[in-house]
């Protein structure tokens, strides 16, 4: 450990922010286990030398920083022992993306790091951490489409969603606005993939309404949509891969639902 380090950075900042590192390496990886792994890894790492944070970055790029040194060292993307069905599927198609690709686009969407942030996350130009994002929104736009249900209460957001969703070239299957809702949509036919609020109209659970889908839809991935991301990233239970904050951006969606396309989340939650 660095002699000039304060020893309350793991303590409190990277407290502070470990919910956003883990529900970024859960994106990448496609996994709760798989992203806490990385996750916790990193934490060891800083617990050894915690000089990243005394290279003049923000606390949240040094500590993604910090990520990415595991994350790299490790050969990632990292196909698990025995790993079959559509989590071998997602692998494979991963495989074909540009190098370093999706990790950009993820830092830059899903964690709102401007490109300059994102360049010294990953050690890299600002020129080339642009032309990855770039790159990614191509390769990401040509790779799948399918059928998404949309589970949201407020009229002028799910309309929103629908446009982004359509525009990406996926079809609608319905939009719900309750868990009762959303399970009879579900009924009348599948999608690929659900895009879900947290909170429905009624007082429901999109929770609830997620899990009782889940119940009978096989390998099925899920985006949750939250005011309060931090809520469903405490680690204390199983938490969805891909979760976006409100108020969020066109790019956010599309980026989070591109990404899911890719792998099946169908860990059940609590509520």
């Amino acid at each position: 450990m660095s002699s000039n380090a304060q020893p309350d950075y793991l303590s409190v900042k990277v407290a502070q922010l470990l919910p956003y590192l883990r529900r970024y390496a859960r994106a990448l990886t496609g996994s709760q286990n798989t992203g806490d792994t990385y996750a916790a890894a990193t934490i060891e790492a800083l617990i050894a030398d915690q000089s990243v944070f005394e290279m003049g970055f923000s606390d949240k790029v040094a500590l993604f920083r910090a990520f990415h040194a595991v994350w790299t060292s490790a050969g990632a993307p990292v196909q698990e022992e025995g790993e079959l069905g559509a989590d071998a599927q997602a692998q494979k198609r991963l495989g074909k993306l540009t190098a370093n690709s999706r990790e950009a686009l993820l830092l830059h969407t899903i964690e709102e790091f401007p490109v300059f942030e994102v360049a010294q996350v990953m050690a890299i130009d600002q020129r080339e951490a642009q032309a990855l994002i770039e790159t990614a929104r191509r390769e990401m736009a040509h790779s799948l489409s399918g059928r998404v249900l949309i589970i949201e209460d407020e009229s002028i957001i799910a309309m929103d969603l629908e446009d982004i969703v359509s525009e990406m070239g996926h079809a609608i299957t319905g939009v719900a606005r309750t868990h009762k809702g959303a399970v009879q949509l579900f009924a009348r036919e599948k999608p690929d993939l659900v895009l879900s609020d947290i909170q429905l109209a009624d007082g429901s659970s999109g929770i609830d309404a997620v899990n009782d889908i889940l119940k009978d839809a096989g390998d099925m991935p899920v985006v949750f949509i939250t005011a309060f991301p931090e809520r469903l990233l405490t680690g204390e239970r199983p938490e969805p891969a891909f979760v976006i904050t409100k108020p969020y951006s066109e790019d956010q969606v599309r980026s989070a639902v591109s990404q899911a396309m890719f792998f099946s989340s169908t860990e059940t939650l609590s509520a």
